[in-house]
């Protein structure tokens, strides 16, 4: 007989699923609106938005099935884990607003230089499936996966701070001063993306194993 926590936990699941799919989504449309210069920041402020209200939903359903049924063990651990990553998946949806919100604001500057933006996007993008497929899958061993990859996300963020810094009057002068801003600005977001991935495997971890992350 199916008990009733199991359809809640079975909810809560669904409402997780699909918000993994929508930022993943949000995000990839952003890193390509910077590519390609695509004005989209009404459609990712509506996908935002929708995250929002799904982590919200998850959260009152999470709360409502302990207060109710006073899990414990293995199904505490998962219902409290979701807890945290409709979060993290909640705040990919912000960042990839706040990605085209900086297109917008400053420009799409078509003669900056792109490369560092795309090169980070591209462990970020794989960070944000790891952690989608290792959620689908229950993988524990998502968590270290994320922190190698983040270690690189990192360490391009610093890369791109010293070459500026590195640079002199002259060559800064030659380049627009918001392909600067617009640059470091969109590096960040994405570095914070890169995260929240590592802590959606961290809560992965911790529901599967009931121990936090070594890295955490």
């Amino acid at each position: 007989m199916t008990r009733l926590l199991d359809l809640g936990i079975d909810r809560i699941r669904t409402i997780i699923m699909d918000m993994a799919k929508l930022s993943e989504h949000s995000v990839f449309a952003s890193i390509e609106s910077y590519d390609k210069g695509t004005k989209i920041k009404k459609q990712i402020f509506e996908w935002s938005e929708r995250l929002r209200v799904l982590q919200d939903e998850s959260s009152d359903l999470a709360i409502e099935l302990i207060a109710r049924y006073q899990p414990v063990a293995t199904d505490l651990r998962f219902i409290r884990s979701c807890m945290e990553i409709s979060y993290g998946f909640s705040r990919f949806g912000r960042y990839a607003y706040d990605i085209v919100d900086v297109l917008e604001t400053i420009g799409y500057g078509k003669s900056c230089d792109k490369t560092a933006v795309l090169e980070m996007a591209k462990t970020v993008r794989e960070m944000i499936l790891l952690s989608v497929r290792g959620l689908e899958i229950r993988d524990n061993d998502t968590s270290a996966k994320l922190y190698e990859m983040d270690d690189t996300v990192d360490a391009l963020y610093r890369r791109y701070l010293r070459e500026i810094i590195a640079r002199d009057d002259q060559n800064r002068e030659k380049t627009d001063l918001r392909c600067y801003i617009s640059v470091l600005l969109i590096l960040r977001y994405l570095e914070r993306i890169s995260d929240h991935a590592c802590y959606i495997g961290d809560s992965i971890h911790y529901s599967t194993t009931g121990i936090s992350s070594p890295r955490r």
